[in-house]
């Protein structure tokens, strides 16, 4: 199989995003916009990404880590052709190598597999698109016969050409031994001083390399992002795309507009998902999920029947078939709760596994806790799991009963059956078929006589 070299250019700054953050690493859907770049370049086969950059190119070598197989600095930006002539040197022989941009985030897998796919020894590929406003981009020059013959920059272009609606989207595939050959050619006598790659499709000409047009499947794969309103109109556009996706995969959606999915969302159908949800990193939802508003799940399994009631956050747990959460409730990393089992109002769980069945119903926190089958944890309830220095477990066996306004002061075990009565502080372990109160005995004070205010 040919080798392919996939180039993505990533070392502009970004000015008229009005950051010190580099415009590549600026989010789009949770993801900085180049993740999404490499992610689509990384399903082709047997190819190596190297990214070129620039701006705070520390910055983005650290943020992307190992995503990247090659990063590649370029310290004076001079231009498109500068840039890929900085990757030159890392470009392997006889490779067929395809030139993406890390502010353009979502070109798709199939656009890019096309593109691949016209390389050969006298054809390269250019995708091209048509606009109803062209404004800003490089116009498509053909000749008589409909070839496309070069490219002009808008700066550089005639009053006819500039009445010429395809465009250049900047994305080009060829050989590694042409842009050996014929980058050198390229000069910056032009309007921007600049080298353009651009000028490689009148060379290829030159060379009797046909010039082949691509075009992608929707005009958001190769919109660009150069201000915070650009991202933001991109963003909406990307989320109705995905939104719809889903409702045509047998979800409903209350709004696609007040919808949010900022990675992967993998749903059975029937479900419905309320306005002003956000799903973060890998979720997976059953069948018959109901989401209630302004929900936020991240990274998190729910199984068939669940009901997320509004304002409830879940982070990395594992919920079961039928279990109902909410409103208000937290779930926090590494809860699993088992099926049918129930987390009320103003609950939040950490580390913890609930049994089927067992239900806490409101205002408790429970903590690197074990909680059987069948388990009822009365309002207030707290297991004190952290000594200021280590953290230890509360276990609570099946069909346990723990009442209102108790602290269970871990590491602490209530047995199968287990009562704990309103009020306590549990230090000591609870025994099958066994009450355990720990309060302060009541005094009743006759005649006391409420404080009063001192007079000045």
């Amino acid at each position: 199989m040919q080798n392919t070299d996939i180039v993505i250019l990533a070392a502009g700054k970004g000015t008229r995003m009005q950051s010190t953050l580099p415009k590549v690493l600026h989010k789009l859907a949770g993801q900085p916009l180049l993740n999404h770049v490499i992610t689509a370049a990384n399903t082709v086969a047997n190819a190596r990404t190297l990214v070129v950059t620039g701006f705070a190119a520390n910055q983005v070598e650290k943020a992307l880590g190992a995503s990247a197989s090659v990063f590649v600095n370029q310290p004076q930006q001079l231009g498109t052709a500068h840039a890929v002539l900085s990757a030159l040197p890392h470009l392997r022989d006889n490779a067929r190598v395809l030139v993406l941009y890390g502010d353009v985030p979502l070109i798709s897998p199939r656009t890019i597999q096309k593109m691949l796919d016209t390389v050969c020894a006298d054809q390269m590929g250019l995708l091209t698109i048509e606009l109803q406003d062209p404004t800003g981009y490089g116009r498509i020059l053909r000749d008589a016969d409909n070839n496309i013959e070069a490219i002009i920059e808008q700066k550089d272009a005639s009053p006819e050409q500039l009445q010429i609606d395809e465009i250049n989207t900047g994305v080009m595939a060829l050989t590694s031994w042409q842009l050996n050959d014929w980058l050198p050619q390229i000069d910056n006598k032009n309007a921007q001083s600049e080298y353009y790659l651009t000028d490689l499709i009148a060379i290829a000409r030159d060379n009797a390399v046909k010039v082949k047009s691509i075009k992608p499947e929707s005009s958001i794969e190769v919109e660009g992002v150069n201000s915070r309103q650009q991202l933001s109109q991109l963003e909406r556009a990307h989320q109705q795309k995905m939104a719809e996706a889903l409702m045509e995969s047998g979800t409903s959606l209350a709004d696609p507009q007040r919808f949010d999915q900022r990675g992967e969302l993998i749903a059975g159908t029937d479900n419905f998902i309320d306005i002003n949800c956000i799903f973060e990193g890998k979720v997976t939802l059953g069948s018959n999920v109901n989401i209630g508003p302004n929900c936020i799940i991240s990274d998190s399994v729910l199984g068939d029947g669940v009901e997320v009631k509004a304002n409830t956050v879940i982070e990395d747990a594992v919920i079961g078939d039928g279990v109902i959460l909410g409103p208000f409730a937290r779930i926090r990393p590494g809860t699993v709760l088992a099926e049918n089992s129930k987390v009320g109002n103003f609950v939040e769980i950490k580390k913890s596994t609930l049994g089927k069945g067992s239900k806490i119903n409101h205002l408790s926190y429970v903590g690197d806790a074990q909680l059987g089958e069948n388990v009822n944890i009365g309002a207030g309830t707290i297991t004190c799991n952290y000594d200021g220095a280590n953290k230890y477990k509360t276990q609570i066996g099946d069909n346990s009963f723990i009442g209102s306004n108790s602290t269970l002061v871990a590491p602490v075990t209530v047995a199968e059956q287990g009562f704990v009565g309103a009020g306590s502080t549990v230090t000591k372990d609870v025994e099958t078929d066994t009450l355990a109160v720990a309060r302060a005995k009541q005094r009743n004070i006759k005649g006391w006589q409420r404080p009063s205010k001192k007079k000045d």
